[in-house]
């Protein structure tokens, strides 16, 4: 796929150039970031351009990842990245992938995730025909877990030993996010296992 821009409201959704590198970099030397993504840790300079300018527009091209670094329409600042990952399941009949993000330390609290989420679910549903969207964080990631919910996300349970961090399997919280809750229709007709009182 070509890649694309999206906007909101305070924020321009676009894909990174060489010029962010330097922000990526800074941005991913905050401990939480490689702590609950898969940042390397430590994060080099060449590690950020690798992302930059090798993983995020091969991601596009390959149709294997839509990455969009999320910048400030004020001041033109690096707030964070977020993606659309597992994109071989968009082809019918799965037609869902997963929500992944991460947010400078200085642009957290403020709802810009939230925002840029909303939109990419938004162009998701929409423009690329998902109908399941996936979230999933270390359990304990409570600002990943906020998030998840503001955007509309309903958590579904917990993934024993999912997550290898430092040698060590974590569990991980899961949450997926369908049309119809925003009250958008979907492509399949949706049967769930009815609810025992």
């Amino acid at each position: 796929m070509e890649p694309i821009h999206l906007t909101t409201e305070r924020l321009l959704l676009r894909p990174f150039t060489s010029s962010d590198v330097p922000a990526v970099h800074a941005a991913c030397q905050d401990p939480d970031i490689p702590r609950y993504t898969s940042v390397p840790s430590p994060y080099t300079p060449e590690d950020a351009r690798a992302f930059v300018e090798g993983k995020c527009p091969d991601g596009w091209r390959d149709d294997s990842m839509y990455t969009f670094g999320l910048f400030s329409r004020e001041d033109g600042r690096l707030i964070g990245s977020m993606c659309l990952v597992r994109l071989a399941e968009l082809r019918a009949p799965e037609r869902q992938a997963e929500l992944g993000y991460w947010t400078a330390k200085e642009g957290r609290g403020r709802g810009y995730t939230v925002e840029a989420a909303r939109e990419v679910i938004r162009w998701a549903f929409e423009d690329l025909g998902v109908e399941r969207l996936e979230w999933y964080a270390e359990a304990g990631n409570e600002g990943s877990r906020a998030v998840a919910l503001k955007a509309g996300f309903r958590m579904e349970g917990t993934m024993r030993s999912k997550i290898v961090y430092n040698g060590t399997r974590r569990d991980a919280w899961i949450g997926s996010l369908l049309p119809s809750d925003l009250g958008r229709p979907t492509h399949t007709p949706y049967l769930p296992f009815p609810e025992r009182g």
